[in-house]
């Protein structure tokens, strides 16, 4: 433990857990009321998958100035910052009568919904190391893994009360919630002691030096394909339930049950596997699961000429083990290269993910969810493809890649500039 900070072990990952689900939260609830909005905004289903490849883009954006504001002004103060713009962002959205400013609302939400992600993930790691960070991440990622699973059943409960702005103000009750336990949970881990004014021409040096160290961004792209493999599938989840597997607005649980499931069941194993197997044999394990999922998919699709429920997603159960079993691994690698500015390095790590999930929920998912054998044959490709990197890294680093293995830890280029 690295911090005088005697805070409960269980209180801890529920308030970080809590603090993550903000992201899926604001994404996953609306689907449900696609069809909704789409009518009483007079737009397609192209404009709509727009609100999620906008949130995701000013997510990205945003999430560049969140873990560098929390190294230089302190965890506890940008988490409450960014949860009370959320929240008036969701009141906007809430009061909104036109596509345009739902897009306009929906880009302030991106823009710090990525504060409880990103300063939790240096939180984590200014509390623990070793073992014990990879059990916390783990913890946090079980209790994370559950918001998609219940936002789009909690969507779909409240549409028949209200109409879809009632979505937005349940997001506000969320965020008013998760202000009131950051403020009576969660410590402050970064003390004035190790903190250094934020300027714009230092951040962007550090930036700059951390692009340049090809390790990280090499397990960056890593991790953004690996979990780009289950994403394609989140971002597509109105056409594949609705349309695919022809089930209601009501049945998104067939899908995000079973998904997020998996996530969790991966997190828990994660946590169980810390201490017993090294991180290379924890993600090489992890990469495996993932290939029989691609493989497993790849042949129902060639034999079923109608998917259904929950055949169809099993593959993608098994697939989401995989990703929960290397995606927390790679965060801490890329975090022990930054001892000093973590809240940078999850900034960084955030920035380069989400950019690539905006690409997938604005691009390749409404080219690829017409069908299932397109979204298969597209997220095997991202699995096959962050595997490929990871083997191109163990390649340029014969050593135990991972730093959470020791408790030696090499500074990355930025802790030199």
């Amino acid at each position: 433990m690295t911090a005088s900070v005697h805070h409960s072990r269980l209180l801890i990952p529920i308030v970080l857990g809590s603090l993550a689900m903000i992201g899926p939260f604001a994404i996953d609830t609306i689907f449900p009321a696609f069809p909704a909005i789409e009518d009483d905004l007079s737009v397609g289903r192209v404009a709509m998958q727009q609100t999620i490849s906008v949130y995701l883009l000013s997510y990205a954006f945003g999430s560049i100035f969140q873990g560098p504001m929390s190294d230089s002004w302190g965890r506890r103060p940008v988490i409450l910052a960014g949860l009370a713009i959320f929240g008036l962002a969701s009141l906007g959205a809430a009061f909104a009568h036109s596509f345009t400013m739902l897009l306009v609302w929906r880009g302030v939400q991106g823009a710090s919904a990525g504060v409880g992600m990103v300063v939790g993930r240096a939180i984590i790691r200014d509390l623990y190391e070793g073992d014990d960070a990879q059990r916390l991440m783990s913890h946090v990622t079980m209790i994370f893994g559950i918001a998609p699973a219940i936002a789009p059943v909690i969507g779909g409960w409240i549409l028949p009360w209200a109409d879809w702005h009632g979505i937005f103000w349940f997001l506000v009750g969320f965020t008013l919630l998760l202000m009131v336990m950051t403020a009576f949970g969660l410590p402050e881990t970064q003390p004035p002691a190790r903190r250094y004014p934020m300027h714009p021409a230092s951040l962007l040096r550090n930036y700059v030096a951390i692009l340049r160290n090809g390790r990280f961004v090499l397990l960056c792209v890593c991790g953004g394909f690996n979990f780009g493999a289950i994403f394609l599938y989140i971002s597509s989840a109105p056409a594949f339930v609705l349309d695919i597997l022809k089930l209601n607005e009501q049945q998104f649980a067939w899908f995000f049950v079973p998904t997020i499931a998996g996530i969790v069941f991966g997190s828990f194993l994660n946590g169980r596997l810390a201490g017993r197997f090294s991180g290379r044999r924890t993600v090489n394990l992890g990469f495996l699961l993932c290939g029989i999922a691609a493989t497993g998919n790849l042949l129902y699709n060639l034999l079923i000429e109608q998917p259904t429920a929950p055949w169809a997603v099993l593959p993608v159960m098994l697939n989401a083990i995989g990703v929960a079993l290397v995606f927390p691994l790679l965060t801490l690698a890329m975090l022990d290269m930054y001892p000093r500015q973590r809240g940078a390095a999850a900034s960084m790590q955030a920035f380069i993910g989400l950019g690539f999930n905006a690409v997938i929920a604005g691009v390749i998912a409404p080219l690829a969810q017409h069908s299932t054998l397109a979204l298969m044959l597209t997220a095997g490709g991202f699995s096959l493809a962050a595997w490929a990197l990871w083997r191109l890294y163990l390649f340029h680093r014969r050593e135990d890649p991972l730093p959470v293995d020791t408790e030696s830890v090499t500074p990355g280029p930025a802790e030199r500039v």
